[in-house]
């Protein structure tokens, strides 16, 4: 059995055939999903969602390309949902800074700020985070460090830094999808094994970040099981052995 810890189920590419989409899922063999707050305008879908299928999370929060539109009271209004789990997807995204040195600071600032405020969300009502890392791993990693809880949470989507790793110490657990089939991963796939066994949780990031063979069309639950093949054919692991390790891991991380 496959949890999906980290799909946009409240995305509109999913909106027509969903749920044919989920028995697809259930097919191959997943049985739980959580989708991440992102855009702060889909969220209240998340929540419908979450209402209406046992199967189905959610996590309160704002990626931070979002940074500007967070709004804590907003997030400790569905916080105690007992659908919510986890406070994310949120951390730091360089990736799209612009070019005038003064406005890219600013952005950076902003996004500290509200990622330190998440963090301290999520310490005072007890959840794991889920965290959004893009050409920014030093800076994430020292604020982790300094502020994140004993219940700790998920580098979503792991980028293979290696230095990383050191917040395996920390609680933290790092989410594998589809990057890792992908032909060009040789980073990834070299640092998968130096990932422990009992940190490794299973993603999507659905409908992005497909894996191969169907690489460029729309992401979806049921390609976890692809995900779970390669992490046990590069781990050695038997694939019933890898799915059920990631299991407890997500049972661990975030109870369900």
């Amino acid at each position: 059995m496959i949890v999906d810890t980290h799909i946009h189920l409240d995305d509109a590419r999913y909106v027509e055939d969903f749920d044919a989409l989920l028995e697809r899922a259930r097919e191959a063999g997943v049985t739980r999903y959580i989708i991440p707050a992102a855009d702060p305008d889909t969220l209240p879908r998340a929540v419908e969602l979450a209402e209406r299928y046992e199967a189905i999370y959610f996590a309160v929060g704002v990626h931070p390309d979002e940074a500007a539109r967070y709004d804590r009271a907003e997030q400790e209004r569905l916080i105690e949902h007992p659908k919510c789990v986890a406070v994310g997807e949120i951390g730091l995204d360089y990736y799209r800074l612009p070019d005038d040195p003064e406005e890219a600071e600013r952005i950076k600032k902003l996004q500290h700020e509200v990622f330190i405020d998440q963090i301290d969300l999520a310490n005072t009502y007890g959840k794991p985070i889920i965290v959004h890392i893009r050409d920014a791993s030093r800076d994430a990693q020292a604020v982790l460090e300094a502020h994140a809880g004993e219940q700790g949470g998920v580098l979503h989507c792991f980028n293979a830094d290696h230095e990383l790793l050191a917040l395996a110490e920390r609680g933290f657990y790092y989410g594998i999808g589809g990057v890792i089939t992908f032909k060009n991963a040789r980073k990834l796939v070299e640092v998968f094994p130096r990932i422990p066994e009992d940190r490794l949780l299973i993603e999507t990031d659905g409908p992005y970040l497909t894996p191969h063979p169907y690489r460029g069309e729309r992401n979806e639950p049921a390609y976890c099981a692809l995900v779970a093949e390669k992490m046990a054919e590069l781990s050695g692991i038997p694939l019933a052995a890898m799915q059920g390790m990631c299991r407890e891991n997500t049972t661990r991380l975030f109870g369900i």
